[in-house]
């Protein structure tokens, strides 16, 4: 085209453009046009799921769902053993595809030995944001006979929102009919969903 032009007697000015401004005419273009279309697309909201088990048998007094419990047995664990906070956690990282828990909470990170909610939530919420999501909701089910969750639910809701910088938490409890080791109060299960969603 620009030599017509040129061969017609006129002058032929070029334009600065963009590399990503092609003209489509063979396949591999075509190609090359979904490659750069697909990169671009914002990314869709993920879910994750976590969960967590301990046993009571711990020193001191119970933690779990990020509030202490004066007079029940405490849980055992590297930290604290609050299986409510290690599910949140294990929900998020999944959603978020960075491994789990025991990928950046080991027994090989002396400064999360005793550690509360608030130390693991607040770590995980950095890691998710260092990976361009932010926390949407969490919801996670407690399943244990004891402690009872009824009167402290709202107060444990706004503990781990606090934690997680003010996202959403719904946490519901539930007995399992004496079943299996939580039935007959051995231990305490936590099992959390987690939705991130594009910074």
């Amino acid at each position: 085209d620009a030599a017509l032009v040129a061969a017609a007697g006129h002058d032929v000015v070029t334009v600065a453009g963009h590399a990503d401004s092609f003209k489509i005419t063979t396949a591999p273009d075509l190609d090359r046009a979904r490659a750069l279309v697909a990169s671009r697309r914002p990314a869709a909201p993920r879910i994750g799921i976590g969960t967590d088990v301990h046993g009571f048998g711990g020193e001191g007094t119970l933690w779990l769902a990020g509030l202490e419990w004066p007079g029940e047995q405490a849980l055992s664990g590297h930290s604290d053993g609050d299986a409510v906070a290690h599910a949140i956690v294990d929900a998020l990282l999944s959603a978020a595809g960075l491994g789990d828990i025991g990928t950046h909470f080991g027994t090989d990170r002396p400064e999360f030995s005793g550690a509360h909610a608030e130390a693991f939530l607040s770590h995980t919420v950095r890691l998710v944001e260092d990976a361009g999501w932010r926390v949407g909701n969490v919801s996670v089910q407690v399943q244990a006979n004891r402690p009872r969750f009824a009167a402290r639910r709202v107060e444990a809701e706004d503990v781990l929102s606090r934690a997680l910088g003010g996202a959403p938490v719904s946490v519901s409890a539930t007995t399992t009919d004496g079943l299996g080791f939580t039935g007959r109060t051995e231990g305490v299960a936590a099992f959390a969903t987690a939705l991130v969603v594009p910074l």
